[in-house]
């Protein structure tokens, strides 16, 4: 069986649905004995419903939650917050696809020059006409979230802030 890797890009997509699609398209991989790999780009552009302050203290509050050593551990940076996303909704800690299914994703802040323009031999744009609605009238990108939570944003923006 050819292996697929398909590509998606976060930018102007709501988190959640997202997160459910991509989640969904690798459990099925993984139940059907299949490796394909899945690779959101831009994650920093995804966006998350809702006002701002609402946002911003929910993932304050989520945060908080951490200790240095005991855990819960949830991350700062955006590509991290968005594997999380997808980790919630995979059986990764019971079955043995779920595991196989987050092995298979990779999240990451920006474009990389690879994938840019004209994607290789083997990787296709992934089918984001469920996921890609009209944009919400509220919403905070997931760059922003982080960049509150105290991440480095010199890492995405490019500059210093």
């Amino acid at each position: 069986m050819a292996e697929k890797t398909f590509v998606f890009d976060a930018e102007g997509m709501i988190l959640g649905r997202l997160a459910s699609a991509t989640a969904d398209l690798l459990l099925k991989a993984a139940r059907e004995d299949r490796d394909d790999k899945v690779i959101i780009v831009n994650a920093e552009k995804a966006i998350v419903s809702g006002s701002k302050t609402s946002v911003f203290n929910n993932y304050q509050e989520k945060y908080k939650l951490n200790h240095a050593r005991k855990g819960p551990f949830f991350p700062r940076m955006p590509d991290m917050i968005l594997k999380r996303a997808v980790r919630g909704m995979l059986p990764y800690q019971s079955k043995s696809s779920g595991r196989r299914a987050l092995r298979n994703l990779r999240v990451e802040i920006g474009c990389p020059s690879h994938l840019s323009g004209d994607l290789p031999e083997g990787h296709e744009h992934g089918d984001d006409s469920k996921i890609r609605k009209g944009e919400p009238e509220r919403f905070v990108s997931l760059g922003d979230i982080s960049h509150n939570l105290g991440a480095p944003s010199h890492r995405w923006t490019g500059g210093d802030q």
